[in-house]
C-alpha cells in the first residue's frame, strides 16, 4: 500500500508516517516510480505507535517497544522497561500539569484583582 493509503487506514498523515520511518519505527520499500510502498502489517504497527504516542510517550520512548509493535500493544503484558518508561513519562506529565496549574492560578488571581480594582 502507498503512503496515502496507509495514512488513511491509520488516521494519520503522510508526514507523520515519513517521520516514523525516519525514526526507524516503520519501513517501506520503494516502487519503480520511487513511491514508498508499505506492507499490510504496517497498519497495525502505525496504530500501535499512535496508541503509545497518544498515551503520552515520545518517539524515543516508543522505540523501546519496537519488538511488540506488530502485535496488540494494549493487551500485551508490560515489560519492566515499558513500566519504567511509562512511570518516567507520567512524572514529566505530572510536572507539566503542576506548572500549568500554577500559571493558571496566578493568571486567575491577577484577573480577579484587576476586576476588583475596576469595580471600585
Amino acid at each position: 500500500m502507498r503512503i496515502g493509503e496507509l495514512a488513511g487506514a491509520t488516521g494519520t498523515t503522510p508526514r507523520a508516517l515519513r517521520h516514523y520511518e525516519q525514526a526507524g519505527l516503520i519501513s517501506s520499500e520503494r516502487a519503480h516510480n520511487g513511491y514508498r510502498v508499505y506492507d499490510e502489517r504496517a497498519v497495525v504497527r502505525v496504530r500501535n505507535i499512535r496508541h503509545l504516542l497518544t498515551a503520552g510517550l515520545t518517539l524515543d520512548d516508543v522505540r523501546a517497544f519496537s519488538s511488540c509493535l506488530d502485535g496488540d500493544v494494549a493487551a500485551a503484558p508490560p515489560s519492566d522497561e515499558g513500566l519504567r518508561i511509562a512511570a518516567q513519562r507520567l512524572a514529566v506529565i505530572d510536572e507539566r500539569i503542576a506548572t500549568q496549574t500554577e500559571a493558571r492560578d496566578r493568571l486567575a488571581a491577577a484577573l480577579r484583582e484587576r476586576t476588583r480594582e475596576k469595580t471600585r
